[in-house]
């Protein structure tokens, strides 16, 4: 019987693992070839090959000035894998009508990757510009949405909580927990009422509540978040949109098939 060392890799996995590297070095803003070469620790010569595959693909695109750039079909793509999302679809209208209840923006994210990943967005009415996009990710422990996603995982919460922590923040931030230690009791406090907030801690002037989606099993998949800046957030606030933004995310939770016990 074969083992998994002596099995050899299908054909073309080295190749599809530089293309994807390229992709993702690109995505990170290296649009030149010397330093995507650089960024992947692929030859220049196999780095243009790939490049070249990848522009007459649509996978990636080029500037007149010969900068690369994301191509047209990671666009097509990514619509798609969004719109194939179960909890994409059934939440969209239980979004909207808590954005026409509350005025405020609309969140809904999932986790990947260990961040937050936006999938849908509705913006408020009180003309506040937030810094979130659908696609765009964010620490799970600096954002309300990213801690209701971790309400369940409370093995992760001190180490994820420390891995996020902005450089020179060793004694603390405004308006933020200073230890491990407060998070995880912030965590539990959160846990018990299932619902989490952000207060300024990934955006200064911005406030959130948030509450977790779950999937038939029970699992939380996905969370919502209603979002405002501080004038029309206060603490009051934050305690009449708990229920509110709970129960929201009950009902997308049993359009997946969740059932309280």
């Amino acid at each position: 019987m074969a083992t998994p060392s002596d099995t050899a890799a299908p054909p073309g996995t080295q190749t599809l693992a530089r293309g994807i590297a390229v992709v993702n070095a690109v995505a990170r803003g290296c649009t030149r070839l010397r330093d995507i070469s650089a960024e992947t620790g692929v030859g220049r010569s196999t780095t243009h090959r790939l490049l070249q595959l990848l522009l007459a693909t649509g996978y990636l695109r080029q500037h007149d000035d010969g900068a690369y750039a994301l191509g047209p079909a990671l666009i097509e793509l990514g619509y798609q894998a969004l719109q194939e999302n179960p909890v994409t679809g059934v939440g969209a209208p239980v979004l909207r009508a808590l954005a026409e209840r509350v005025h405020d923006t609309v969140h809904l994210a999932i986790e990947d990757r260990g961040q937050v990943l936006y999938l849908d967005k509705i913006p408020g009415t009180r003309g506040a510009v937030m810094r979130s996009q659908i696609g765009h990710r964010m620490p799970l422990t600096r954002t309300g949405i990213g801690k209701a996603l971790l309400l369940d995982s409370p093995g992760r919460w001190s180490e994820q909580f420390l891995a996020e922590r902005p450089a020179g923040a060793e004694h603390g931030l405004e308006r933020d927990v200073l230890t491990a230690e407060a998070f995880v009791q912030v965590m539990e406090a959160s846990a018990g009422r299932g619902v989490t907030f952000d207060l300024e801690e990934n955006e200064p002037g911005i406030l959130c509540v948030a509450a977790p989606v779950r999937d038939t099993s029970g699992a939380i998949v996905a969370a919502i978040s209603v979002t405002a800046t501080r004038p029309y957030m206060p603490p009051e606030r934050l305690e009449t949109l708990t229920p509110v933004v709970r129960e929201a995310a009950a009902r997308i939770s049993a359009a997946l098939g969740w059932r309280p016990r």
